[in-house]
């Protein structure tokens, strides 16, 4: 019985730990800034971070931009770029939200104080997402990329990410919007 007891105390133990836990890492706040690993790179505008402070891995949601999404023009391409600016890089966040995904919405800054957002943008593999952000600087760059022609903006029509969510979530095939 005495065993059973000691179970019990242990696995309380375990689950209070484990509530603290979770619950610091949803107290992240406005503005703090944390550091990690780059671990995984999930497309041009999201990747998971893997924290130096507690080896946890949070998914980043890059501030104020949206990159091409899964089988259109220059997804590939928007992925792989990102991964090359990450690769085996430390990566300073400064997050800004948390969205509806899960996702802490955040700028992301290289050792050589470089912003990934704004990388994105100025190689044109990325719309400067001007819903949820409004920061000019972003807006140029955009419109330089544009037009230079760089990245995406090498198509007569790119279609916006946040467009062909909206077309996919009706149920319609994009595929033949890009052929």
């Amino acid at each position: 019985m005495r065993n059973t007891k000691g179970w019990v105390i242990l696995s309380l133990l375990i689950i209070s730990l484990l509530i603290h836990f979770f619950k610091d890492l949803e107290k992240k706040s406005d503005g703090e800034l944390v550091n990690g690993k780059v671990v995984k790179v999930l497309d041009g505008d999201t990747f998971d971070l893997l924290l130096d402070a507690d080896q946890t891995t949070i998914r980043i949601r890059m501030e104020g931009i949206d990159a091409p999404e899964s089988g259109m023009p220059f997804y590939r391409k928007a992925t792989d770029y990102l991964k090359e600016l990450t690769q085996n890089q430390t990566v300073m966040v400064s997050i800004s939200n948390k969205d509806d995904y899960g996702r802490f919405i955040s700028y992301s800054y290289l050792s050589d104080g470089r912003e990934l957002s704004r990388e994105m943008l100025r190689a044109g593999y990325a719309w400067h997402y001007k819903q949820y952000n409004k920061d000019k600087e972003l807006a140029s760059l955009e419109k330089e990329a544009r037009e230079a022609n760089r990245g995406l903006w090498q198509d007569k029509n790119p279609y916006a990410p946040w467009d062909i969510r909206k077309i996919r979530r009706q149920g319609i095939s994009t595929k033949h919007l890009f052929e």
